[in-house]
């Protein structure tokens, strides 16, 4: 299941409303509203750490590349510019994703009840 049918589950979970449920389907709603969450919790966590490790990996290959270039001249100087550039941007688009999530947290925080 990925992110957005965990999101979609939890959604469809809670849209149903208490007076067309049993005594007993009633009480089953906040078991199934919390697996869904539980799950959308997991996936989302496993998407950002798959991400940061994706990062990790370009990272090294550019420096594996720029670190064999210097030895010696076998490395090609394309190979070493396309993963230099491939990880610049993974770096920045992860800065991105950290930026925008801490300012949606701080904006969650703020929220007056």
């Amino acid at each position: 299941m990925n992110g957005i049918e965990a999101i979609s589950s939890v959604t469809s979970a809670t849209q149903i409303t208490m007076g067309n449920l049993g005594s007993s389907q009633a009480a089953q709603l906040p078991n199934a509203v919390q697996q869904s969450s539980d799950l959308a919790t997991s996936n989302f966590g496993k998407m950002m750490s798959d991400g940061i490790a994706n990062v990790d990996g370009k990272v090294a290959r550019a420096d594996d590349l720029v670190a064999r270039f210097v030895v010696d001249n076998t490395t090609p100087i394309h190979h070493v510019t396309v993963a230099l550039e491939e990880a610049r941007m993974a770096v920045e688009l992860a800065t991105q994703v950290r930026q925008r999530l801490t300012e949606g947290y701080r904006q969650l925080m703020n929220m007056q009840l």
